[in-house]
């Protein structure tokens, strides 16, 4: 994909994960990006879900599974800094460290106590970090797998 095709949006189910995870509907957003996420087999995407999947176990207050998915969340994103596919991976790692810090300084704290305890961030996304030659565009972006000229469409602003 050349520059001159450069996407001028985000794959839908990946802006419906921004929306959802922004208005802490976690579980919500992980279930928006699954279906992407296995259409292409794509780390990145598993990431993100797996970042999600760590907000509903803060709710849940399972200090366990908050560390378990971030861990596994930051091993599927750390390559694909600073941004990939619209999203400021580098804020997400950043705000994955603290929250790893808080399991590390709070370690006797009580189930009901960690959702006041760790931070819940916003995604920061900009179609404008998208370089268009993203494997996880194939075919998630209407008329982009066989329509490299493909018209353009709006984005998260």
């Amino acid at each position: 994909m050349s520059v001159a095709s450069k996407p001028t949006t985000l794959p839908p189910s990946l802006v419906r994960f921004v929306e959802l995870f922004n208005a802490g509907q976690h579980w919500e957003s992980h279930e928006a990006l699954e279906d992407l996420w296995r259409e292409v087999s794509s780390d990145f995407l598993q990431g993100l879900i797996l970042y999600a999947s760590a907000f509903v176990h803060v709710r849940r207050g399972n200090r366990h599974g908050i560390g378990a998915q971030l861990s596994k969340a930051e091993e599927k994103l750390a390559p694909y800094g600073p941004r990939y596919l619209g999203v400021h991976v580098e804020d997400v790692l950043a705000n994955i460290r603290r929250c790893q810090g808080v399991l590390l300084t709070h370690p006797l704290a009580r189930p009901e106590d960690w959702p006041g305890l760790v931070s819940y961030p916003l995604l920061k996304v900009d179609v404008r970090w998208v370089k268009g030659d993203e494997p996880e565009l194939a075919g998630a972006l209407p008329g982009r797998a066989d329509e490299p000229d493909a018209p353009e469409r709006g984005g998260l602003d």
